[in-house]
């Protein structure tokens, strides 16, 4: 898949985060973040760079 430096991943209601997508581009997973956010539910979304 090439060079992956971005990851979105999803905090559930215990606090636990999961890496849902992965990005060659901070705005790539920038914007997958926000789509993923306006979709209403109750989860948070981040943006990391993967060391």
């Amino acid at each position: 898949m090439g060079d992956v430096r971005w990851v979105v991943w999803r905090q559930d209601d215990n606090g636990n985060r999961f890496v849902v997508a992965r990005f060659a581009s901070r705005a790539e997973a920038e914007e997958r973040a926000a789509e993923m956010e306006s979709r209403g539910h109750k989860q948070l979304y981040g943006v990391a760079a993967v060391e």
